[in-house]
């Protein structure tokens, strides 16, 4: 009788770890998607300022995050497959794939740790020599197209403040028509309005464009390392229950 009563017990258990699997699957199968949605956000929108940025770290990242949710859909599928089938081989298969993944996970959370750390210095030092040397120079226009997009989507002008332009190569190159500012730093852009550089008529910005990328790349590495941390706590709970319902499954079937 106590034996019988041991083993409905031991079923009861080994049907909950199945169904706690099946929805940690699921929600597992969702978190996948927002990291890919991250990823894929983090070089969509505004992926133009890469070209700005000294170091690949940042796309880096972005792009692990994207393979890193891909596997986790992925993998997912997977995790119900070796539910269903009850085998210790799937099992440990699934299991090999979450570690897998933390570890990816892990190495997008270091690299994006220590590019945050490295942000200021980088953006101070590139981005205002960036702007000076290469804005408007042959070979340069995705540069150029950056620079502009950067000044007209952040409200700002120059690197530190509008003064920079006036060291540029291209202000002080005929082509640029004596303007003082390159247009884009016009708060209504018409051709050659940069011409006139008074608070009026341009953006004039404490801290200039550094400090607005700078803020705008913090936070999306912010985003980056929640939504990372967030998956990896659900990783670390899947491994939990894939190696409990492992050690109930004695041999596989054949």
């Amino acid at each position: 009788m106590g034996s019988l009563y041991k083993d409905e017990q031991d079923n009861w258990n080994t049907v909950c770890l199945k169904y706690l699997l099946f929805v940690f699957n699921f929600l597992f199968w969702m978190g996948g998607g927002v990291v890919m949605g991250v990823g894929i956000w983090t070089l969509v929108d505004k992926g133009e300022y890469l070209s700005l940025l000294a170091s690949s770290t940042f796309a880096v990242s972005a792009y692990i995050l994207i393979l890193a949710g891909g596997l986790v859909m992925v993998t997912g599928f997977l995790g119900c497959c070796a539910v269903i089938r009850e085998q210790r081989s799937c099992l440990s298969t699934y299991f090999s794939c979450l570690l897998l993944i933390f570890l990816i996970e892990l190495v997008a959370g270091v690299l994006a740790y220590v590019y945050y750390q490295s942000l200021s210095e980088e953006l101070k030092q590139h981005l205002s020599k960036t702007m000076t040397e290469n804005y408007a120079q042959p070979g340069k226009e995705s540069i150029t197209h950056s620079v502009d997009r950067l000044q007209q989507d952040f409200k700002c002008c120059g690197s530190n403040n509008s003064f920079d332009w006036a060291h540029s190569v291209y202000i002080m190159s005929p082509k640029a028509e004596k303007r003082l500012v390159p247009d884009s730093c016009c708060k209504t852009t018409t051709p050659q309005c940069g011409k006139r550089d008074h608070p009026s008529n341009i953006y004039k910005v404490e801290g200039g464009c550094i400090t607005k990328l700078e803020q705008f790349l913090a936070d999306h590495l912010l985003i980056i390392g929640a939504v990372g941390i967030g998956v990896a706590c659900l990783q670390i709970c899947g491994m939990v229950f894939t190696c409990c319902l492992h050690r109930r499954i004695k041999l596989d079937p054949y």
